[in-house]
C-alpha cells in the first residue's frame, strides 16, 4: 500500500503530460504559475503516502476520510500545502472543479469499494485531468474505473484520463 500511494502520484503526473494525453500541467508548477490540485480520496496507508510524495512536489494536496480523527492527526503532520477535508459528495463536487489529479485510495476491509465519483461527476473536471484509481483492485472508487495494465495502462472516458492498473508495485519489483 505504501508503495502503490507513492506511485499513484509518480503515475499520476506522467499521464498529467500532455504528451501522455493530460492537461500538459506540471504537478509542481513553476515561478508565475500555479502548482497542480492533487485530490486524494482516502487517509489511509495509501492516501497518506501519496499526499507525502503530492505535496513534496509541490502540488496544492487536498485530502478525504470519513475519519475526523485521522484527519486531525494528517492536519498535525502534513506540511502546509495538505489540506484535509471531510468526505461527503458536497465536498468532493465542489474539488473536482479544480482537481488536476485525482487518486483513489478509499479501502473498506472486507467489501466492495464504494463508488465516490460517478460517470456523470466527470463532467465536473477540466479535460485532459487525470484519475489514478488505486482502488481498482476491490472494484474502484470511480465508477468508470476498470483494470488495466502495466502494458496498456490509460483510457480516456469523458475527456479525463484514467489509469487503473492492478497491482502498481510491480513496476518496482527491486522496492
Amino acid at each position: 500500500s505504501e508503495v502503490a500511494g507513492r506511485m499513484s502520484v509518480q503515475n499520476g503526473a506522467k499521464c498529467l503530460e500532455g504528451s501522455m494525453g493530460g492537461k500538459g500541467k506540471l504537478l509542481s508548477g513553476v515561478p508565475g504559475v500555479e502548482p497542480a490540485v492533487v485530490t486524494i480520496l482516502g487517509a489511509g496507508i495509501v492516501g497518506t503516502n501519496a499526499a507525502k510524495v503530492a505535496s513534496g512536489l509541490g502540488s496544492n494536496v487536498y485530502i478525504l476520510d470519513v475519519n475526523m480523527e485521522r484527519l486531525r492527526y494528517l492536519d498535525d503532520v502534513m506540511p502546509s500545502n495538505v489540506h484535509t477535508v471531510y468526505s461527503n459528495s458536497f465536498n468532493i463536487k465542489n474539488l473536482l472543479k479544480t482537481t488536476d489529479l485525482l487518486i483513489g485510495a478509499v479501502l473498506k476491509v472486507g467489501s466492495k469499494t464504494p463508488k465516490l465519483i460517478t460517470k456523470d461527476m466527470l463532467k465536473l473536471m477540466e479535460a485532459g485531468s487525470v484519475i489514478v484509481d488505486v482502488a481498482v483492485d476491490q472494484g474502484g472508487c470511480v465508477e468508470t474505473c476498470k483494470p488495466t495494465t502495466h502494458n496498456n495502462p490509460t483510457y480516456v472516458v469523458s475527456n479525463i484520463l484514467h489509469y487503473c492498473v492492478s497491482n502498481m508495485p510491480g513496476a518496482v519489483p527491486y522496492t
